[in-house]
Order: C-alpha cells, then sequence, then structure tokens
C-alpha cells in the first residue's frame, strides 16, 4: 500500500476505515470488497485464529494436519500432532499447500475448448453449460450402447471419492477407470504380491530397527511417506539401549538419505538388484540363516556369488561380506528398496530381491522390519497403466474421457505418444484446479476444489501398521467458482439418472462422506462405543481428525517362497538403451525435495527453496562427477547438451563428487510449457528424452533405461545458495523509498 493511498484514507474515513482496508487488502483474496472484512461471516471472528484437523492432499503419503485460519484466510499448515503419520510433522511440499490454495494462476471458472487442442485457447462458460455438455455427450455413449468407451484416468484414490469414482462408471456401464501417477510405487508393489501376498504397501518399521539397508529409498526427502519415515529414522538415530542404529545407503548418485547415511555404497546402475541377492547368498554361504528352508535358497541363490558379481556390481566381494554379516547380526534389521530400485526394467526383480533379503533375516513380520497393513490402503489394477490407456485411444476405443488431477502428458516419454492418443478421443473432460500440460486437451475443463475447500478420507499409503483414517474437511470457503470433483460425478450422475444406485443420489458429496461413516459407525463396535450418537462421533471425528485407536503395529507371518520367486529373479544388469561406445554414461532421474514429480513446480516457496545436496533453486541441473567433466572440459555452470537415442535437453553443469564418474543425474519436475507462471518455461524435462518402457506386468514406467553423451556448450545461468551472497536477480530483498 502507497503512503500516499494510505493518507487518503485516513483522510476520508479516520483510522477506522483505514484499518479496515488494511484487513480487505491483506485478509482477502485479489478483487475482495471492503464490507466482507467491516461485517465478517458470522463464523469469522477478526483477529482470533481457528485450527481445524484435515488432511493433506499435496501427495499420497495421507499426512494429518492442522490448519490454522484467520479472518477466513490459511495461515499457516502444520503436521497434526495426534496423527499417527505425520506426528505433528509436515514436509515442505505441505506446507507449501497455502500457496496450492491462494495460486494466482488457478483456474477460476468453467472452461470450454475454442481453438485447437493443445494450444490453451478457452473461454468461460457457466457451471450449468459446463455440466450439461458433460451430461449430453455421455448420454449420447448411453444412447449408441457405447458406454464401454467411456474411460476414467485419476490419480490413485482411496476414501469415499475412490468409492464414489467407481460407483459413477458402474451406473453408466463402464468398468474403465486407469489409475496413473508417476511414483505408483506399482512395481513394489507388485513384487509384494508374487512374493508375499500383500496388496498395497506395507508398513516400514524404521523407527525400532537397528540396521537399515537402503536400495535407493531416498525416505528422507521423497519417497513413499517421507514425514513418517523421517520421524522413525530419527527415534533409530537416537538409539534404545545404548544402540544407535546404522544405515547403509546402495544408490549411484548420493541421495539426501544417502548424505545421513554412515555409508555409502555407489553401486553400478542397474545392478542393485544382482547386489541385494548377492548379500542374501553370503548370509546362506556363512550359515547365517537357520531356516528349515535354507537348502533351497542355496539352490535358488547359487549363481550369485559376491566374487562372481562383483565386476558387475562394482562392488567388492568383502564389502558385501561385511553387509552381509551387519544385517544378520544386529538384530532387528531390514532392507528397503525405493525408487531408485523401481526405476528400472528390472524393477520388480530388484524389489523381490530385498524381499528375499528380509525374509533370511527375519525382518517380514516383524517389529522393525516389514509389517502389513490390516485395512485397505489402496490396490492397483497393474494391466492398467498408462500405456493400455493410449493404446485404446490410438486404436480408436476411446469416445470419451474424464481426467482428475493426473497430468501423463507431463510424465511421460514423448515416445509414449500421450498427447497423440489424446487428440484421437472426440470428447475429453478434466477436472483439475491448475491448466497442466494434459487439461489443454480437454473439450471442457471443470475447475475443482483444493483439499482446503473440500471434504473427503483416507487410509494412508503405506501406513503405520494398524488402521487409520483421515479426515478432510473444508477450512475456508472456495476462493473461486470451483466444485468439489465428487459434487461433480453427483450432478452428472443426478442429469444422466436411469441407472445410478441410492448412493449416488446423494444431495452432496459432503453428504455422501457423512452418510458413509454413518453406515461404518453403525457396523463398527469400537467406533460405536466411542460415542453414544452418531452426531457426538461425527464432531469428534472432525475435531480429532480421522479415526484410530491407540495401537502399536504387532508382528504378523509373511513367508518368501524359494519356489514361488524363482521366475522373478533378475537375470542380469537393467538394460539402457543406447550402445555404450556413442553414449558411455548412465542416466538416472529423480525426485526434487519439493517439487517432485512437477506437482510442486507452480509454487514458488517451493522453486525458491534450495535442493538439499544441490542448492539450486529455480531450474534444472545435471549432476557431474568432478573428473567425468574434467575429462570433458565442464566447469560448473557450463551449460550442456545431455543427448539419449531419443533426444537431447540443454542445462548447466553442477560438479557433484557423490555421484560415480559413469553416470549423470537429471532431477525431474521442470520444464512445464503449462501449469501456470512459476512452472511454466523454467529449466527442462529430462523425461521428454527417454525411451517409453513400461513393465508389462505392473504397468510401471522404467525412468532410468537410456545412456546419454554430453557436449559442453557456452557458460550458463545456474542459481545457488552455495559460495553465493547475491540475489541473483531473484528480488529477495525489498526496499522502500522514504519519499513514499
Amino acid at each position: 500500500m502507497k503512503r500516499r493511498e494510505f493518507l487518503k484514507f485516513i483522510g476520508a474515513g479516520g483510522v477506522a476505515a483505514a484499518a479496515g482496508f488494511i484487513f480487505g487488502r491483506t485478509g482477502k483474496p485479489p478483487g475482495a470488497k471492503l464490507m466482507p472484512v467491516l461485517i465478517p461471516d458470522d463464523n469469522i471472528t477478526l483477529g482470533l485464529a481457528n485450527y481445524y484437523s484435515s488432511l493433506c492432499t499435496q501427495c499420497g503419503a495421507g499426512c494429518g494436519i492442522q490448519v490454522r485460519v484467520m479472518d477466513g484466510r490459511v495461515k499457516k499448515i502444520e503436521g497434526n500432532p495426534g496423527h499417527p503419520v505425520s506426528k505433528g510433522k509436515l514436509c515442505a511440499l505441505g506446507q507449501a499447500g497455502v500457496q496450492s490454495l491462494y495460486n494466482p494462476d488457478r483456474i477460476k471458472t468453467p472452461l470450454k475448448r475454442r481453438g485447437e487442442r493443445g494450444t490453451g485457447d478457452y473461454v468461460e462458460i457457466s457451471w450449468d453449460e459446463a455440466l450439461a455438455a458433460v451430461a449430453v455427450n455421455l448420454t449420447e455413449l448411453e444412447k449408441q450402447k457405447k458406454a464401454d468407451k467411456l474411460f476414467f484416468l485419476t490419480s490413485p484414490q482411496r476414501g469415499q471419492l475412490a468409492h464414489l469414482m467407481r460407483g459413477f462408471m458402474s451406473a453408466i456401464g463402464s468398468t474403465n477407470i486407469h489409475e496413473y501417477e508417476l511414483f505408483q510405487h506399482r512395481n513394489l508393489q507388485y513384487a509384494n504380491k508374487v512374493s508375499m501376498g500383500i496388496d498395497g504397501l506395507p508398513y516400514y518399521d524404521i523407527a525400532n530397527t537397528r540396521y537399515l539397508l537402503s536400495f535407493g529409498a531416498d525416505f528422507s526427502s521423497t519417497w513413499a511417506s517421507p514425514v513418517n519415515m523421517s520421524y522413525g529414522y530419527g527415534q533409530m538415530r537416537q538409539g534404545s539401549k545404548g544402540h544407535r542404529g546404522k544405515l547403509v545407503q546402495i544408490e549411484p548418485r548420493m541421495s539426501l538419505t544417502g548424505a545421513n547415511a554412515d555409508e555409502w555404497v555407489p553401486a553400478r546402475p542397474g545392478s542393485e538388484p544382482i547386489l541385494a541377492l548377492a548379500i542374501a547368498h553370503a548370509i546362506i554361504e556363512k550359515g547365517w540363516y537357520k531356516g528349515a528352508d535354507a537348502s533351497a535358497w542355496r539352490s535358488v541363490l547359487g549363481r550369485y556369488s559376491p566374487k562372481d558379481v562383483q565386476d558387475l556390481t562394482d562392488v567388492q566381494a568383502e564389502r558385501v561380506y561385511s553387509i552381509a554379516k551387519e544385517i544378520s547380526s544386529n538384530k532387528p534389521s531390514m532392507a528397503i528398496g525405493g525408487d531408485g530400485l523401481a526405476s528400472y526394467d528390472n524393477g520388480v526383480s530388484g524389489h523381490v530381491a530385498v524381499n528375499i533379503l528380509n525374509h533370511l533375516i527375519g525382518a517380514n513380520g516383524a517389529i522393525g522390519g516389514v509389517l502389513p497393513n490390516d485395512h485397505d490402503s489402496g490396490k492397483t489394477d497393474f494391466k492398467r497403466g498408462i500405456a493400455s490407456l493410449n493404446q485404446a485411444a490410438l486404436s480408436g476405443s476411446v469416445n470419451a474421457l474424464i481426467v482428475h488431477n493426473a497430468n501423463p502428458v507431463f510424465t511421460t516419454p514423448t515416445t509414449a505418444k500421450t498427447g497423440e492418443a489424446l487428440r484421437k478421443i472426440p470428447f475429453i473432460v478434466s477436472l483439475t484446479s491448475i491448466m497442466d500440460e494434459t487439461s489443454v486437451y480437454a473439450d471442457i475443463i471443470l475447475p475443482i476444489h483444493t483439499g482446503l475447500e473440500d471434504w473427503g478420507d483416507d487410509s494412508p499409503s503405506p501406513g503405520v501398521g494398524f488402521p487409520v483414517r483421515t479426515m478432510m474437511q473444508p477450512v475456508v470457503a472456495p476462493v473461486y467458482d470451483t466444485k468439489s470433483a465428487g459434487d461433480i460425478l453427483l450432478s452428472v450422475a443426478k442429469s444422466l439418472g436411469g441407472k445410478s444406485d441410492s448412493s449416488l443420489k446423494a444431495p452432496s458429496f459432503a453428504q455422501y462422506v457423512k452418510d458413509a461413516w454413518r453406515d461404518r459407525y453403525a457396523k463398527d463396535r469400537a467406533m460405536a462405543s466411542s460415542a453414544l450418537t452418531f452426531e457426538e462421533f461425527w464432531n469428534n471425528l472432525l475435531k480429532k481428525g480421522g479415526w484410530w485407536t491407540d495401537q502399536e503395529p504387532k508382528r504378523r507371518g509373511i513367508n518368501v517362497s524359494a519356489q514361488a520367486v524363482v521366475a522373478h529373479l533378475p537375470q542380469g544388469q537393467a538394460k539402457f538403451d543406447g550402445k555404450d561406445t556413442d553414449y558411455p554414461l548412465y542416466l538416472v532421474l529423480y525426485q526434487q525435495h519439493g517439487i517432485r514429480d512437477g506437482r510442486g513446480a507452480n509454487l514458488p516457496w517451493l522453486q525458491e527453496l534450495p535442493d538439499p545436496t544441490t542448492t539450486v533453486v529455480w531450474g534444472s541441473w545435471v549432476d557431474i562427477n568432478p573428473l567425468a567433466a574434467s575429462r570433458l572440459g565442464i566447469k560448473e555452470g557450463d551449460l550442456v547438451t545431455v543427448e539419449s537415442p531419443y533426444g537431447k535437453v540443454t542445462l548447466p553443469a553442477y560438479l557433484y563428487p557423490a555421484i560415480r564418474p559413469d553416470t549423470v543425474a537429471i532431477p525431474i519436475g521442470q520444464g512445464h510449457s503449462a501449469y501456470g507462471r512459476f512452472a511454466r518455461s523454467r529449466g527442462v524435462n529430462p523425461i521428454e528424452i527417454l525411451p517409453f518402457k513400461e513393465d508389462a506386468r505392473s504397468g510401471a514406467l522404467a525412468l532410468n533405461a537410456t545412456r546419454v553423451r554430453l557436449v559442453k556448450g557456452g557458460k550458463g545461468n545456474m542459481v545457488k545458495i552455495e559460495g553465493s551472497t547475491k540475489e541473483l536477480g531473484r528480488g529477495i530483498i525489498q526496499t522502500v523509498s522514504s519519499k513514499g
């Protein structure tokens, strides 16, 4: 507010008017009027903060949050202290949920495509017109008896929204629901199912383990449930009975978790499954496993001798035996495999190898080990990956598509032809809050609430080893003219009429969620005994932030059969496209701490957040070992073209000693062509230069699947905090002239 403007308001109406103006300018969204603050809503007491318990929807971990609201505006988000997953903690992505709510690039009203697909040329329309257009197109499919050509693509969903989506599609007559997310843990879930009989993700009891062996699991930063796992790691490191837990990290490029480990083992990219089985072989060979099936495992693991595979893994046999001895003698111990392990074309084999290792050290089903959750935390249809949807679209088998919070155009390689597949679909509806690379292909865009404006519930994954169900409730009124995704589906179902079952006739999604909990309350004795009436139970549920009891993880019997896993063992190192003579370096991709798979790139807090290992902000870079850089004459900050058999990207070099000399690494998440002003045209998207390799068993995409070569360019512009005291053009320090 300018000094002259302030004096004008003082003169016009005195201090009270000026104070009201200030509250109006700072406490309301752009375009807010003066009157709503002078006469606040009945639920608002100016200057008094309210705290609401809810669910973080920034990623799929399912953390419980507490939201501080003042004057009708969200001021701060933190972890819910009583929630079993978050325990009062929250990551940077979760705290940036404030900027997701108030992002100036949110879609503010329904849109209808006016120009060519992919150009982003839209015109604003009313909700009535938008919903009518959707209903007309779906009704026409039903009339033509082509309901089976309606597809639904969504990010992984749990809770009542997932139930509603299934009911909606079933009522129309289609079962074509595809879930897609770049890091969906498909390889891990498939490996768990075929080797341990577990659906979904188990709970990794890091807090109670004494020795943790991690194969590419960056749980301190991005993998699975980083808030809960970081808390558990802190408990592990504090030690119990005088023993401080030890962490060994195996990965070709040191991650944040690797930087916090006691030992870092830079195995050759793609050889980690072989290394895990070499450790298992050493345990059997030395007699450290006493199980009755030892002879069966001796036969299965015979070809993975540490000496026989040391040239392949680039890890000496002596070190393998040392790790095997430590993980066998320090109980409880556990091995885990993360995105770094899953992102090869043999990712399933890698996770099966880790499960075998856990079987031999007694970690499966044990406290301080791998514990299955005894509730549904989300199951995956492995046959329905993004490739199957693209194939159906390209063959003309998709007449209409509803997309909900998924962006496969950005997160699949160019060779996947996702954009080309979308162009083949006659009618596309996008339910999103931000115009991204996928929504620009839609005919109708329906803007949806953020998690801070909506109702819902969730069973967190990977959970905590006992039942937890988290409630999501709106903490503020909708900022723009948006709707709940659940309300949109209910409205369309009502327009279609006919076969819609009674559950789809709820007046609102809020009531749909409440009715589901009413049924649960009536059937669950523990819930019913916690409150005399359902309304009392419901109010307690919202106040607490969900339903869980004071439980601890329990031992569960899990067996890995040698016979069952033989078909899933690795046959050698993962395959990388490109001849080593033409493309001498392995390319490894990884998630950046705040931006993750690209979902955080539209939030300036996360763009400004320095990468923990490089301190780079607002852009992309390529990690190069100083020895490799010296051979190529590359200095830090130089522009480097990274070229694969499928394309090339140019970005500045960061000299990173903690990466193998035969490997380069690029963080993903930047390089958006849409997704708002803070993300658009910033950095590069290295996924574009990958081959499209989807595991036929799990539907997982292989990110580490190609070799590359480097070509030195000119001087680049890389903004980093490390060793710099300058703003580098970012305008961090603001100055105000005394002249007004």
